[in-house]
């Protein structure tokens, strides 16, 4: 039976939130962003393992906070690479030591930690569906092209554009194979998952999103994060 498996991205040091220690161990209501994250795949009906790819030197504070909040599903720790590219890769190889080539792995920023159990149920189903899912919602907001950093005379048609999000779901054994076909070719530093595949003329589908799916960059985003944890969705509201 194939099986669904989490690859967490905790590898970054977070410059830009400015803080002393890397951002996903910051603390929220007492518990560190990293837990949130590992809640809801802990807690996912689907979801049958977890890999942690941790930034170096965090790996035991990281193994003491899920004992603490009693993360059953993890299936190791792993250190990150010296960037995204490298540290999603970490994950995938420690994933084929446990896993088929034919399971679907799920790969997913530490530091997006609203993500809910509809996003990832549909990121599985339409990998399973279409091989492989990006997470996506509409862009809304009017984007500029840039000309220089003073003026811009040029609008981006925002009905052609799809902001990415995680988690981006894979087969094991198809993102295993890109990630060697990139390096290959000298693709090192790809921003995301989707964007290799891009960059390999492989098409990538998409599943659905949320505005609430936020990724914690800046202090900024944290504000939001605390306020986001205490708000209930009216019962009127559709979507999410």
């Amino acid at each position: 039976m194939m099986k669904k498996i989490a690859i967490i991205i905790a590898g970054g040091s977070g410059k830009r939130m400015g803080q002393d220690i890397p951002k996903q161990f910051l603390n929220v209501g007492e518990k560190p962003i990293i837990m949130y994250t590992l809640e809801k795949f802990q807690k996912h009906p689907s979801i049958d393992g977890i890999i942690v790819v941790c930034i170096n030197g965090w790996e035991n504070i990281l193994k003491s906070y899920v004992n603490q909040f009693n993360i059953t599903k993890i299936v190791s720790i792993v250190p990150g690479g010296k960037c995204g590219q490298e540290s999603i890769k970490n994950g995938l190889i420690e994933a084929k030591k446990h896993f088929n080539d034919d399971d679907i792995v799920l790969i997913h920023d530490a530091i997006r930690p609203m993500v809910s159990e509809e996003i990832i149920s549909d990121n599985i189903a339409q990998c399973i569906k279409n091989g492989n899912a990006t997470t996506v919602v509409p862009c809304t907001t009017v984007v500029l092209k840039k000309n220089n950093e003073e003026c811009s005379e040029e609008v981006v048609d925002r009905d052609k554009l799809y902001l990415t999000q995680t988690p981006q779901a894979f087969v094991l054994k198809d993102i295993l194979d890109a990630h060697n076909e990139a390096e290959n070719k000298g693709i090192r530093d790809s921003v995301a998952s989707c964007s290799l595949y891009t960059e390999l003329n492989r098409k990538v589908y998409y599943s659905m999103g949320s505005e609430t799916n936020i990724k914690l960059t800046r202090p900024a985003d944290i504000e939001i994060f605390k306020a986001l944890l205490n708000v209930h969705k009216s019962e009127w509201m559709k979507g999410n």
